[in-house]
């Protein structure tokens, strides 16, 4: 067993609540329940020694392993292939299909020979609450249950089990075609025990949860040119969204480094108003409506309790809605890697960030598409929000990047302010909604004027990351699916080129340059996943199809063993950050469409030109501005 595989090193099983990292090794080296945000149960990939972890693999050193999905699903088989035999190690959670809030989560662990003869070994050692409470054994014939003060732990199967002192480990020998397994539930304290499983419950349950995958799957309507990658995608967008309220999550991950031995390291397990805003785009593209629309109500809900307690957003909230996410170092945790300190809970929560509002309404104006309306008293919630926001857009915030070196004006927060009010006004026309639509108007206008005044940089010829400087910044690549500027104006055209000679590293986009524009932090950190996904939607636009097909396929080389992107790409091609990330997923659906319509338009090929040009990616001229 590796001590700290690489983060790429992994596939993600879940349940739709919540969700664990398989390595290729057949190590559960991270999983969080009740929930995506609850502690920790195995950590091992946070700190090796004390984090806790649920091994089933073959005996031995000898040999090679291979990982994938079953096609179409989030079932995920180990393979592992030795002189004496080949071996599987098939992992998946059962998907709960009421949407209502459970307790009693299920990882399944199949192992057969598929070749041969193959010895297995199961080390099953949880480590509670971020490894900070200790558990007992209890022991039986029947299997083993791990009692912690908050929560139980069954574990059940066809392996015999043995004490470890108060863990559990177990070996079988499997001969070409035999098959054992266990089944781990966690549950309420208290609660029953789950019936002991079967080989044929186990068989029923596993080839349900690929039946629930492949009905999911077959419902998308995108047929392009990168099926797989897209679906992967998708899948991945879904296991990161927590049912019961259909908010997703950044990652799956907490703490896991922006730099190795560096301080960049964050809990993604919320919901950030901006990442599930700009999902709805991404899964109306791809035809996943209830989704999409279900996200439009968690977040018409936030907005009506933000306005009737007359603050606005949080930019991240729980899943369930809770604002409160207080940040705590976990001292004991040494890291991934030595990577200090283990951050869980978010200060970020309350970060100044103008941004959101932008997002939020670019996520309700997409559900024109659907024929929805707001409600009256969700409008008036809108409507006040807005309101606030034409008080309170022109002042320094934190940014998109939630930089913790103080406030700056920055161009990227002042264009998804134009946006909210462009967003709002169009709404308010379409839905014959009253509003104050002239104070609207006039601040949607003052910004577009301000920020080509005061954001524009004359030697870079480019709009900069904040007004006075002369830093670069990817999130302005949103600029043209936006419509703050035409694709092809000539403001939009040279800011693109500042970007690319100044931010694109082989078709790999930083963010920004920390060295050029200190944010609080020390260190460095690789290229953002999201942005080169960015950086290929706004190719698109500009008309340079030919760069942005290579750009993105040369992306798909940095995707994993079995298809996922954490958050960043690090010097050596390997992959930074949380693990996976819904960011970079979402960005990846939303070039994909952008550059299969476009493509498909300039081959003359139906289907390219039927959605609007700022939705789609096509790339007729505006007037330059």
């Amino acid at each position: 067993m590796e001590r700290y595989p690489p983060i790429a090193d992994h596939g993600l099983i879940g349940d739709l609540q919540t969700a664990a990292l398989v390595s290729s090794q057949g190590v559960v080296d991270w999983f969080a329940a009740p929930r995506f945000d609850s502690p920790s149960i195995f950590a091992a990939l946070l700190d090796h020694d004390r984090g806790g972890y649920f091994r089933l693999a073959p005996e031995g050193k000898d040999g090679s392993w291979r990982q994938l999905y079953y096609p179409d699903s989030a079932v995920l088989v180990t393979r592992f292939m030795s002189p004496d035999g080949v071996g599987e190690v098939v992992d998946c959670m059962p998907p709960d299909r009421t949407g209502q809030v459970t307790d009693r989560h299920t990882l399944i662990r199949v192992v057969r020979a598929v070749r041969g003869t193959v010895r297995f070994v199961m080390e099953c050692r949880p480590r509670f609450d971020y490894a900070r409470t200790g558990h007992k054994l209890d022991l039986r014939p029947e299997g083993a249950a791990f009692h912690a003060p908050a929560i139980t732990a069954h574990l059940q199967g066809t392996l015999p089990l043995e004490r470890d002192g108060e863990d559990v480990r177990g070996e079988v020998t499997l001969h070409e075609g035999q098959v054992a397994g266990v089944v781990l539930t966690v549950c309420r304290p208290g609660g029953p025990a789950p019936p002991p499983p079967t080989e044929s419950s186990v068989k029923d349950t596993m080839w349900g949860v690929v039946d629930f995958w492949h009905r999911w799957v077959r419902t998308s309507r995108y047929r392009g040119r990168w099926t797989d990658m897209v679906h992967r995608s998708a899948i991945t967008l879904k296991l990161l969204t927590y049912a019961p309220t259909s908010a997703p999550i950044a990652a799956a991950t907490m703490g896991l480094p922006e730099q190795i031995g560096g301080e960049r390291n964050w809990d993604y397990r919320y919901t950030w108003i901006r990442d599930g805003s700009l999902s709805v785009r991404a899964l109306l593209d791809l035809g996943y409506v209830d989704e999409a629309v279900a996200f439009t109500r968690w977040l018409g809900d936030r907005m009506h309790d933000a306005a009737a307690g007359g603050e606005p957003f949080q930019i991240m909230y729980r899943v369930d809605g809770d604002p409160e996410l207080d940040e705590e170092i976990l001292e004991h945790f040494e890291g991934y890697r030595g990577s200090y300190p283990v951050r869980a809970g978010n200060a970020a929560a309350d970060q100044l960030q103008l941004d959101i509002y932008g997002e939020a309404l670019y996520a309700l104006s997409e559900s024109r598409e659907l024929g929805l309306h707001m409600g009256y008293h969700g409008w008036k919630g809108l409507s006040r929000t807005l309101d606030w926001l034409a008080d309170s857009w022109d002042r320094p915030d934190e940014g998109i990047w939630e930089t913790r070196g103080g406030r700056q004006d920055f161009t990227f927060s002042r264009v998804m302010c134009w946006t909210a009010f462009d967003c709002g006004l169009r709404l308010a026309d379409q839905w014959r909604r009253p509003a104050d639509t002239a104070r609207w108007t006039t601040a949607r206008d003052t910004i577009l004027d301000q920020v080509m005044e005061r954001g524009w940089n004359d030697a870079e010829q480019a709009l900069v990351q904040h007004y006075g400087g002369d830093v670069l910044d990817a999130s302005l690549l949103l600029i043209p699916r936006l419509r703050f500027l035409a694709p092809m104006s000539p403001a939009w055209l040279t800011t693109l080129d500042a970007i690319d000679r100044k931010l694109v590293s082989d078709s790999l986009v930083y963010r920004y340059d920390p060295a050029a524009s200190p944010d609080g932090l020390r260190g460095s950190e690789g290229t953002f996943s999201l942005c080169t996904f960015l950086y290929v939607d706004a190719l698109v636009r500009a008309g340079r199809l030919a760069q942005a097909r290579y750009t993105f396929e040369k992306m798909h080389t940095y995707a994993n063993h079995v298809g996922l992107f954490a958050e960043e790409i690090g010097p050596d091609g390997g992959q930074l950050g949380n693990f996976p990330q819904a960011f970079t997923h979402l960005s990846l659906i939303m070039a994909a469409t952008t550059l299969d319509n476009a493509l498909d338009q300039a081959h003359g090929r139906p289907g390219g030109e039927e959605a609007a040009p700022w939705s789609t990616g096509q790339t007729t001229p505006d007037a330059p501005l």
